[in-house]
Formats: C-alpha cells, sequence, structure tokens
C-alpha cells in the first residue's frame, strides 16, 4: 500500500462516518417532527419524486389532523457510501385522538429507508411500509 493509500483511509472513513451521522440527523428530524405535529417539517425530510410520496403526505397530514403522536426510533441497521445510504429503524408510534383522547393506538414496526444525497442534502428516496404513517381506523 502507498502512503497516499494510508492517507486517504481515515479521510473516507471520516466521510463515511460523517455521512451517518447527517443521515441519523434527518431521521431523527423525521422523529421529532411527527411528535410535534409538523406534517410540512416531515415531508421536508423525503424526494417529492419518491415512490408513493402523494399517499405518505396525504397518509401523514391526516394522521397530524386527527391525533398527537409520540414517536421514537432506534437504529437497527445502516449502510451506505457518502451518495446513498439504506437504514433500517425501530419505529415506535403513540397515538392518541384529538376527538377522544382516551382512544390510543400504539404501532411499532421495523422501517426501511434508502437515503439519497442530491443537491448537497439527503432526501428519502424510499420508505417502506408507507402505511405505517396512516391514521387509524375507525
Amino acid at each position: 500500500m502507498t502512503r497516499r493509500t494510508l492517507l486517504l483511509v481515515p479521510f473516507a472513513a471520516c466521510l463515511r462516518a460523517d455521512s451517518a451521522q447527517q443521515v441519523w440527523d434527518l431521521v431523527t428530524s423525521m422523529a421529532a417532527a411527527l411528535s410535534a405535529g409538523d406534517a410540512s417539517a416531515f415531508l421536508r425530510a423525503f424526494d417529492a419524486a419518491m415512490p408513493g410520496y402523494e399517499a405518505l403526505r396525504a397518509a401523514v397530514t391526516a394522521l397530524l389532523r386527527e391525533a398527537e403522536v409520540q414517536s421514537s426510533i432506534e437504529l437497527v441497521e445502516e449502510e451506505g457510501d457518502d451518495r446513498s445510504r439504506a437504514v433500517e429503524l425501530d419505529w415506535l408510534v403513540h397515538i392518541v385522538s384529538r376527538q377522544d383522547g382516551a382512544v390510543a393506538e400504539r404501532r411499532r414496526e421495523r422501517v426501511k429507508c434508502r437515503v439519497e444525497k442530491s443537491g448537497g442534502k439527503w432526501r428519502v428516496a424510499s420508505l417502506d411500509p408507507l402505511q405505517f404513517f396512516a391514521p387509524p381506523r375507525r
């Protein structure tokens, strides 16, 4: 291995670590936006060209209009590079109806995201399952 290669290895590791932290910051901001009842802030994390984006937008908007949501996430798995990362999250939401505060629903799911960097910003390019963010059925 050449000296130049040895010097670039730590630099590459730092870039990957920075990318991982930036993606973690993005997904934690999504969870915080749900807890704050801010659909616009939650949706800003997504690429509007993502398959299912319009359905997700409608579902999240309805969910936050109808209920208060407490949201928390734990990182299960994360991999990728400084352009694209795959993230699996253990996502927990506690949903309380605005009409009847006694009605609550608890959801827990492994949510998979593909996050891509575009124009210097990380955006969610795919999310599964989308229905996790749907309003409760009555």
